[in-house]
């Protein structure tokens, strides 16, 4: 059964990452029917509108879209796929697929369930990490186990966005393998040990803050896991005055932190050697 037109299939997403699933999944020839996303805002200084991504590439594929959840209540559907859509699911909405709402986690389940698996790996240097499938229940990343695979991760320790192009890719690839198994009955979701279950964590900017002369590699571990959000940022002196520097990356040698990017306030990004010189 790998033929989109054997399984009616919906999917729910929003961001970037969900793109990554949709992808996988109309490369399995798993095209879904309709997509419902979140409608565009809004964005940046000149508050221009933009529209989501995955909205963009439903456009650029010719998938029919909804912004709200009234066409998919009205239809029948097979199977469901939510992933990173930015709404809650009533338990109304998950009980109108057949076969449930299936959903990708960027981590090995029950370990950091919540709103950052990804960024929180690396912050706790946590190198064993993987994809889960899962049945969505009412609780966040609670739902009975469909599928999980352990993935290899090259390079530790690295960049949030660089985990990202790993792990989800992966997990739509693994979705795509199991869920015509999972619609014809085939795949026993397996419940959760819920008594060895982690949590991720939801950042704030402050989190970013860096000391400096603190352990070099948890400081590493945090200019990795907060890259693009929250970001991480230090204080530095120039000429009597107090100034919030971004630090966009860096490296370890002979066990020093050694800073390769930074940001100053008000300035564009530039190599840490050029901002140390003007100290």
């Amino acid at each position: 059964m790998n033929d989109s037109r054997q399984i009616r299939l919906a999917f729910f997403g929003t961001s970037h990452i969900a793109v990554y699933v949709l992808d996988a999944l109309i490369d399995a020839r798993l095209t879904p029917a309709l997509i419902v996303t979140l409608p565009g805002k809004p964005k940046g200084r000149g508050l221009v509108f933009k529209q989501t991504a995955v909205e963009l590439r439903a456009q650029a594929v010719g998938i029919p879209l909804a912004h709200d959840w009234q066409r998919f209540e009205s239809d029948a559907w097979d199977v469901a796929v939510v992933v990173d859509y930015g709404k809650i699911l009533s338990k109304s909405i998950l009980d109108v697929p057949h076969k449930g709402f299936l959903n990708v986690h960027p981590s090995l389940l029950p370990r950091l369930r919540g709103p950052s698996p990804m960024r929180s790996a690396i912050l706790h240097d946590e190198r064993e990490t993987g994809v889960s499938i899962i049945l969505v229940d009412e609780e966040m990343d609670h739902g009975s186990i469909v599928a999980q695979k352990k993935v290899a991760v090259p390079n530790w320790p690295v960049k949030n966005s660089e985990l990202e192009k790993l792990l989800v890719p992966e997990g739509g690839r693994l979705l795509a393998q199991v869920l015509p198994e999972y619609v014809a009955g085939h795949i026993e979701p397996r419940e959760q040990t819920h008594d060895l279950a982690t949590y991720s964590e939801k950042f704030s900017k402050e989190d970013g803050l860096l000391d400096l002369k603190a352990d070099p590699y948890k400081n590493l571990l945090k200019i990795k896991a907060f890259e693009g959000w929250p970001g991480t940022f230090a204080f530095f002196e120039r000429s009597g005055r107090r100034i919030r520097v971004a630090i966009l990356d860096a490296h370890i040698e002979h066990a020093a932190l050694i800073i390769d990017a930074v940001k100053p306030e008000g300035k564009r990004k530039m190599p840490y050697a050029d901002f140390a010189r003007s100290l």
